[in-house]
């Protein structure tokens, strides 16, 4: 096993990049998946009621967590020469223009096959009050030792 594959174990914790939500941050993701639902841009649409949830507002793209939580794997994976293969996400609560979000990932198994090497993750997203707003977990994979 290389020194890279041998410094991921089970506890190990990784941290991502803090995003400082804003109104352009999220028009900004409207436009780059050009999903203009008006759950992103309409304060009075948003005022409303949607069964027995109330927003009160605008708020972001649950698929601002999913790219944050990406780069974060793809940061820390790349250097190693991992690659990141499955990911699965729930969002638990809304963000808000003026909210601040960081991912967060713990190392929580590891194991080797004949053919890889693969390293399973939990991972969470905090917002600036330190509530988890998206939870998951991911699934990595690492080149098999040289032979």
């Amino acid at each position: 096993m290389t020194a890279a594959y041998d410094a991921p174990r089970p506890g190990e914790a990784i941290e991502g990049p803090r995003f400082a939500v804003t109104r352009e941050t999220i028009r900004d993701f409207c436009d780059g998946s050009l999903d203009y639902n008006p759950l992103h841009l309409d304060d009075d649409f948003m005022r409303g009621r949607f069964g027995k949830t109330e927003f009160g507002g605008v708020i972001m793209h649950g698929m601002t967590n999913f790219g944050l939580i990406t780069r974060m794997l793809t940061d820390w994976l790349y250097p190693r020469g991992g690659v990141h293969r499955r990911l699965e996400t729930r969002w638990l609560a809304p963000v808000r223009p003026g909210d601040c979000i960081q991912p967060h990932a713990v190392v929580a198994a590891e194991k080797t096959t004949a053919r890889s090497r693969w390293v399973s993750l939990d991972i969470e997203v905090r917002n600036q009050r330190g509530e988890q707003v998206a939870r998951g977990e991911a699934l990595v994979e690492f080149p098999p030792p040289a032979e």
